[in-house]
């Protein structure tokens, strides 16, 4: 159904795997409350059991929050965090030394609005746990989302969010003049 959906809407979904049962997952450009919408359908087309961080307030809205649990949210208070960083490095360690799948998938502009930079939770959370970064696109010129690249973090960020920004390229959000500069906030 969800693939049938995207269909309808004109789009497109990319998606050739993964590159191992556990990592992270940043979506870029994050312009739009429709990015959420296409995403959740790609994550079903694909059958992609990820979780995903939400801001708080939106688990406390009745019907909303256990929804937003169903899918995969786990809510994050953006004022304290209170280790949510290592608990998530620590939640992929374990899955690995299990065995079981575990992908976050973040947008780490953590808003739809024009701003100064990226939030760098995704980062510490890759490297922590040091496993893949995956780069995944909205590009609403080609009504096309997808796994772009693949990167494995070196732990120099100046290096690493270069390499971001070349993996990402030039994709065009629903907003394309919302979409934040590929680099931490200052």
């Amino acid at each position: 159904m969800a693939r049938a959906a995207l269909r309808l809407a004109g789009w497109r979904v990319v998606f050739d795997g993964l590159p191992a049962a556990q990592g992270v997952a940043i979506a870029y450009p994050h312009t739009s409350n429709w990015d959420f919408v296409f995403g959740i359908l790609a994550k079903w087309a694909i059958g992609l059991p990820a979780t995903f961080w939400g801001k708080d307030s939106l688990f406390r809205v009745p019907l909303l929050g256990p929804w937003m649990r169903w899918l995969g949210g786990v809510p994050v208070d953006r004022q304290n965090a209170s280790g949510i960083v290592g608990q998530m490095a620590q939640a992929l360690k374990d899955a690995r030394a299990e065995g079981r799948f575990l992908w976050l998938v973040l947008a780490p502009e953590g808003t739809r609005s024009a701003g100064e930079g990226w939030r760098s939770g995704f980062y510490h959370v890759a490297t922590a746990a040091d496993v893949p970064l995956a780069l995944i696109f909205f590009d609403y010129e080609r009504r096309e989302l997808g796994f772009r690249r693949f990167l494995q973090l070196s732990g120099d960020p100046a290096a690493d969010m270069a390499a971001i920004a070349q993996g990402f390229g030039a994709f065009h959000g629903c907003r394309p003049r919302n979409a934040a500069p590929i680099r931490f906030k200052p």
